[in-house]
């Protein structure tokens, strides 16, 4: 009986070690690969900020394979992408309150949908299978969808941004997402 207890206490240790030491160890590492990244958008009475982390092409084909079509992504390396708003705001014609939300998105070829959820997991995908994300439908806010447009030449490392464009001598304020070959556009209204 005792030597059951101490094969019982042996375990358990060794699931502390692996869960508090070796998972911790394993996403810092992943971060020296992947490194932090941020966008800001000032809109005088507001801003908005996009918080993830920047993965490389390194050769591979991104979307269609690394990225697989249709399904969820947490768009990016890491913990989820993260967005940020200090003020409501629309995004094409729907109201996104104030808040902190974790951005996915869902590629295809010719479009994505991009989601706001309410709920921020410690982690993109799962400490047990990396290609199962840590998102839950139940907590998604708003989801949109947008079209994709094909980048002549390929972005080395995951980039998102605000850019502004002008349409009928109106400045337009966008999210943009390019990586490899892809870019989408996030219209954003104050």
């Amino acid at each position: 009986m005792k030597v059951l207890i101490k094969i019982l206490i042996g375990i358990i240790v060794l699931i502390a070690l692996i869960y508090f030491i070796a998972i911790p160890y394993v996403h810092n590492e992943a971060k020296k690969f992947s490194p932090e990244k941020t966008a800001t958008l000032d809109l005088g009475d507001s801003s908005l900020e996009v918080d993830y982390s920047s993965p490389s092409k390194k050769g591979r084909t991104i979307f269609g394979e690394l990225v697989p079509f249709g399904k969820i992504w947490r768009t990016g390396a890491n913990e989820p992408t993260t967005f940020t708003t200090t003020k409501q705001i629309k995004i094409i014609d729907k109201t996104l309150p104030a808040g902190r939300y974790s951005l996915w998105t869902i590629p295809n070829k010719d479009s994505w949908k991009v989601i706001f959820n309410t709920k921020i997991p410690e982690w993109g995908v799962t400490r047990v299978d990396g290609n199962q994300t840590t998102h839950k439908a139940k907590y998604d806010y708003l989801t949109i969808e947008v079209p994709t447009k094909k980048l002549e030449e390929p972005v080395e490392d995951l980039s998102i941004n605000f850019e502004d464009i002008e349409i009928n001598n109106k400045t337009q304020n966008n999210l943009s997402l390019a990586w490899d070959t892809t870019k989408i556009m996030v219209p954003i209204y104050k």
